[in-house]
């Protein structure tokens, strides 16, 4: 297999993980450092949200984001930098009242959910496609057409690449509707996220059926969560993707096994490696993703 894999670690997430393992990063400083170990590990990309530092808990505050990403960047460790655009879609009701948010609620509107990438540019940013049920009970992640045509616009006059999270199949039909109606500059990137509840399942059928409604010159990278996550590295890689591997998605590297970031990317570079490939560098990442180059950062 004859091609360069770029491989994204995904360093914290928004789950409440912070109390099931010792390693998830909580402060901007901790968040920065896992990214760094993991750049040297064999990332070429990472994946950033931000935690509450006192309570661990997900959060939009830009100066979070600053923090984190200006560690990053003065650590001189090249590394492609991508924030989540994600946050502030979270809906729970009230069954008995649904016109009722409860706690748990943090909604917003498209563009409240960029300014931490209209001040930091990263290289990066996600822009999750479509609503959807998250798990059980009753909280829902809402992300309109109307929102995502506005948050696509957005991105693309700053210059940023979205990458398109795509957690069911009706989300990647209309992410095609945003390239053709020329919101998402060419190449476009989408992430095909697996096994979330209740998303697409962690399927290689799936995956390949997905795989083959993507718009012709298209990047894309998969990954699935929990112990699905290492297998899927190799499942994402033999379906022509790329890889994405971390704290947000999965804790263990074996069973039993509490993961750090360093150690999920490295043995994402074995599987890689294993399989014949070999693993982009930050630079070449660029080179495949048409990243725009950035001075001054």
């Amino acid at each position: 297999m004859n091609r360069d894999v770029i491989i994204t670690c995904a360093v914290t997430g928004a789950g409440d993980t912070v109390g099931r393992s010792p390693h998830v990063p909580v402060t901007p400083a901790q968040i920065a450092s896992d990214a760094i170990a993991a750049a040297r590990a064999g990332a070429a990309v990472v994946h950033i949200h931000v935690r509450d530092p006192e309570t661990g808990s997900p959060s939009r505050a830009v100066e979070l984001y600053r923090e984190t990403v200006t560690l990053i960047r003065d650590s001189g460790v090249d590394v492609v930098l991508n924030l989540t655009a994600g946050m502030g879609g979270d809906l729970v009701i009230d069954a008995e009242d649904p016109l009722k948010p409860i706690d748990g609620t943090d909604l917003v509107n498209a563009l409240e959910r960029l300014p931490h990438v209209e001040e930091l540019l990263p290289d990066i940013c996600t822009l999750d496609c479509g609503s959807l049920n998250f798990g059980e009970g009753n909280q829902l992640y809402i992300s309109t057409p109307d929102m995502l045509r506005t948050g696509a616009r957005r991105v693309q006059e700053l210059g940023v690449k979205p990458e398109l999270e795509i957690f069911d199949t009706g989300q990647l039909w209309f992410a095609t509707v945003l390239v053709e109606e020329g919101l998402i500059d060419a190449p476009a990137l989408f992430q095909l996220c697996m096994g979330i509840p209740y998303g697409a399942p962690a399927d290689p059928g799936v995956l390949a059926a997905e795989v083959n409604l993507l718009p012709e010159g298209a990047n894309f990278a998969s990954f699935a969560i929990g112990r699905d996550q290492l297998p899927w590295v190799a499942q994402s890689v033999l379906a022509g993707g790329h890889a994405r591997v971390g704290l947000e998605d999965n804790l263990y590297l074996s069973r039993g096994v509490k993961a750090t970031n360093e150690q999920l990317t490295e043995r994402a570079v074995e599987i890689v490696q294993n399989l014949g490939a070999s693993v982009a560098t930050p630079d070449r990442a660029r080179e495949i993703l048409g990243l725009k180059e950035r001075t001054g950062a």
